[in-house]
């Protein structure tokens, strides 16, 4: 229908008017009342006569009536004028539904959303044990549409799709909180709910039932919306147990025959069921008839009751039908029809943040605050169905950002690449939730991300091996220690965005008790020297990392913690204050995905972009409801950005991940990563990027059950080779993802300098107790953010005792020591000598840490790998 877009407009001010009238008419009435009884009074003859007493009385008493019944209608008229004038302002921007709208809305009977991948690829409906059947008018039983009718709106037929003393009744209903379900709303108004109106219970969402309703209830014949009831309303459950809705799932559910067939005791059960389901279905959840029934059967009676005082039925049928015994007739138990799920962890994901995202919605819409509402487990429980609902019974339509055939690539490279991810192991374990000892098989899990860097989009990703045998994501949901892949985006970032190192500034890697926290390298053991930033991280060497996480926590004011949260990680206070943090010992872990979104603020110019899945959620009536807004927080500069690229670029041509230079099908002169091993190769990460995407990988057990598998000893190596796999597989579908030709532009913050590697400094003269060296020769170039090299001084490095720095100036002015010689170290990380001995403090070159501030860390429980 062409109708003004502004008819809202139009009607209120009609209404407006109309109150302004009415008003006036009220009060003229009430001026004319007065002036007439002041007539009275003078016509009165003689003020001595009982007469004019009797008169003057009755006047008085007529004057108050009268006047209490005007001052009545002028509060009505104004009341009611009020009244439509809020009506139409609630309603004036509500835009106006076209026929066809309506026509589609009110027939479509989909039980359930529709699901999509990105670029209009369908990937299912969400599943829904709302079974459905849809039936002509002609196909449905002339008993049950009197039934219907006779119960739930016996002037149907009369009115034009509102009944206002309906309307009265359901605000009383609406502000004593009594009632029905279905009072005060016609059959048409209920048409409007099910179909074209979402769940919440607001005044403006009752308003716009109305003017729905009378919509509805002009365009479409009463027969139209009548068969539009019936194969919509909900009827409780089958003898499967599942939910029903439309009345020739209700027959066939309940009674075994179709809507056509229903005798009239059996078309008054049913159409008794609508106005509270749950009570007065026949049957439990799992299809069991219940032992009392007779709650549904009462509301039969009341139903053929309306029928017969309607004039639907006879005395005879009426007394007839009440005779027989529907509980005979019921259905016994059956079985639900399992629906296959295709692409589960998609699937999953999809809708539960569909989910929460209604969740959010519906609680804004009742203006409540989200989280006020989060802490409080019942109320939100009550949204959480509310929004589940909705996406199971209603035609929402959820765009996500995962490309179809990207996944299928990266699914395929994990079953070919499966074979070699380690041992499975099979043994028993008691299960608390069935209470009893099973059996169980304990693979080698993964989860993947893939992650356009500039967007946030998830384009892909590997929830796990086998989603039939495991519905566990391992992309989203698990939290696992992140090992090394904390060293960037924790400690180097940070460290370089504040000037705290350059590329080749020396940090310490000697055995150092920092109160009671000993960390080593890998395999135990300590450099015992000082070496470079990127050389540190490029080989992923522990103890430079905790050294220079631990000056920047004791030495400056940085906060790395304030960095992670910008990046999408909240640690805690006591997790950010231990040193072992900066080897990713965090006390519960963060996800794939988070590590991925992190890690990928360096490609995207130190900003990080919140990744996200859905992109888009559409109505029922066609209306976008949901549209992502890209949020994108400044994180690191750009000068940290380039520079943390050039450091993790050299992990990747000749660190921990050099194997990644014969293993891809492509160049890897724009590619940079990180590498990532727990203790005791419980978790195994690789996180590399390209200025287009990035693509992390973890791998792992579950040891759901209290095990301790670990990986085997090349796991680093496995996990290479498979993020490989699905490199390559990304580069052979979508090359123009990985924008490899499109490296970072060198920010003119980044400054170029010549300093020694031998301390990272410029070069001078520095006096070391009674002896001056002159530092000169052997400079390499360094990376700064917009700074100059610092001066050669005694103490040029970051951590490191006093005993570390005699040891370099030994050795520097020539003298013969160990300085340079790898020491072994125990678990606890105490020196030991050639014969495996434990080295005492006073006979080694360690010492415990000269700074009283250091933090303990004794129960951080995480190391990570420096070599392949």
């Amino acid at each position: 229908m062409n109708e003004p877009q502004n008819w809202w407009i139009q009607l209120q001010a009609i209404f407006k008017k109309f109150g302004r009238n009415l008003s006036r008419f009220f009060q003229k009435t009430f001026r004319r009342l007065r002036s007439f009884l002041r007539q009275q009074k003078k016509d009165s003859r003689n003020p001595h006569d009982w007469q004019f007493k009797f008169n003057v009385t009755m006047s008085t008493i007529r004057s108050l009536i009268l006047y209490a019944i005007a001052l009545l209608f002028v509060l009505g008229g104004l009341g009611l004028g009020m009244g439509l004038g809020y009506f139409s302002g609630l309603l004036s921007h509500e835009e106006v539904p076209t026929y066809a709208s309506m026509a589609r809305q009110i027939s479509d009977v989909k039980q359930s959303s529709e699901l999509y991948f990105a670029d209009n690829v369908k990937l299912g409906d969400v599943k829904s044990d709302l079974i459905r059947t849809t039936v002509s008018s002609d196909q449905i039983s002339p008993y049950l549409k009197s039934a219907i009718v006779a119960t739930e709106d016996s002037d149907f037929y009369e009115h034009d799709g509102v009944v206002p003393k309906s309307l009265i009744r359901a605000v009383l209903a609406d502000v004593t909180g009594l009632g029905t379900q279905t009072g005060g709303s016609t059959l048409t108004q209920q048409l409007v709910k099910m179909q074209l109106l979402s769940s919440e219970t607001t005044w403006k969402r009752k308003a716009i039932e109305i003017m729905l309703a009378l919509r509805v209830n002009k365009y479409f014949s009463k027969d139209q919306i009548l068969e539009s009831y019936l194969n919509t309303a909900t009827f409780g459950r089958n003898h499967a147990g599942q939910n029903i809705a439309g009345v020739q799932a209700a027959a066939r559910g309940i009674f075994g025959v179709d809507a056509s067939k229903l005798t009239l005791p059996q078309a008054a059960f049913i159409a008794g069921l609508p106005q509270s389901p749950s009570i007065y279905t026949p049957f439990t959840q799992t299809g069991e008839l219940k032992k009392d029934t007779s709650l549904g059967i009462k509301r039969e009676r009341v139903v053929l009751f309306r029928m017969l005082r309607n004039g639907d039925i006879t005395d005879q049928e009426y007394e007839a039908a009440k005779k027989v015994d529907l509980t005979k007739q019921f259905l016994q138990q059956g079985t639900a029809t399992q629906q296959n799920v295709k692409y589960g962890y998609v699937y999953n994901l999809l809708l539960g943040q569909a989910r929460t995202i209604l969740i959010k919605q519906l609680i804004k819409a009742d203006g409540r605050d989200v989280e006020k509402v989060k802490k409080d487990d019942e109320l939100y429980a009550t949204y959480y169905t509310s929004a589940d609902t909705l996406l199971r019974q209603k035609g929402y339509r959820i765009d996500s950002t995962i490309n179809k055939t990207l996944y299928d690539d990266l699914q395929d490279a994990t079953s070919e690449a499966s074979a070699n991810f380690g041992q499975s192991y099979t043994e028993s374990a008691y299960d608390t939730n069935l209470q009893k000892t099973v059996t169980i098989t304990e693979p080698v899990q993964v989860g993947s991300i893939l992650l356009d860097n500039t967007s946030g989009k998830v384009l892909a990703f590997v929830g796990g091996r086998d989603y039939d045998e495991s519905q566990v994501n391992h992309a989203f949901d698990t939290l696992r220690s992140p090992g090394s892949t904390m060293k960037p985006i924790m400690v180097y970032g940070p460290a370089i965005e504040n000037n705290v190192i350059n590329t080749e500034s020396q940090i310490a890697d000697f055995p150092q008790d920092f109160n009671g926290y000993k960390p080593s390298d890998f395999g135990q053991t300590s450099l015992n020297k000082f070496i470079s930033a990127s050389y540190a991280l490029e080989h992923s060497y522990n103890l430079p990392a905790v050294n220079l996480y631990n000056y920047l926590l004791n030495k400056t004011s940085v906060d790395p913690s304030a960095y992670m949260k910008k990046m999408g990680i909240t640690l805690t206070a006591k997790e950010s204050s231990e040193l072992g943090i900066a080897l990713g010992g965090t006390s519960e872990g963060i996800s794939v995905e988070q590590n991925a979104s992190a890690f990928s603020t360096f490609a995207n110019n130190g900003n990080n972009t919140k990744p996200y899945v859905v992109s888009k959620i559409t109505a029922p009536n066609g209306t976008v409801i949901y549209q992502h807004k890209e949020t994108k927080t400044s994180v690191f500069s750009d000068n940290t950005a380039y520079i943390m690229q050039n450091m993790l670029h050299n992990v990747v041509s000749e660190g921990t991940a050099s194997t990644l230079n014969w293993r891809l099908n492509f160049s890897t002169d724009n590619v940079w990563g990180k590498t990532g091993t727990t203790n005791d190769d419980k978790d195994i990460w690789f996180v590399g990027s390209t200025p287009g995407i990035t693509l992390a990988s973890w791998m792992g057990y579950d040891n759901f059950y209290g095990n301790q598998h670990s990986l085997s000893s090349n796991a680093s190596s496995i996990n290479l080779s498979y993020w490989s796999q699905m490199a390559n597989a990304v580069y052979s579908r979508q090359p123009n993802l990985l924008k490899l030709n499109s490296a970072m532009s060198r920010p003119s913050g980044v400054k170029t300098h010549s300093v020694l590697a031998s301390t990272g400094t410029a070069d001078g003269k520095v006096t070391v107790g009674s002896s001056t060296y002159n530092l000169k020769g052997n400079m390499v170039t360094a990376l700064f953010n917009d700074s100059e090299p610092k001066a050669a001084t005694e103490k040029f490095g970051i951590g490191g005792t006093d005993k570390n720095y005699e040891l370099f100036w030994d050795n520097f002015a020539g003298k013969s020591n160990n300085y340079g010689v790898r020491v072994n170290m125990d678990a606890k990380g105490n020196v030991l000598d050639a014969s495996g001995n434990i080295v005492k403090d006073d006979d080694d070159d360690t010492d415990t840490t000269t700074n009283s501030d250091a933090t303990t860390d004794s129960n951080a429980t995480t190391t990570t790998e420096n070599t392949n």
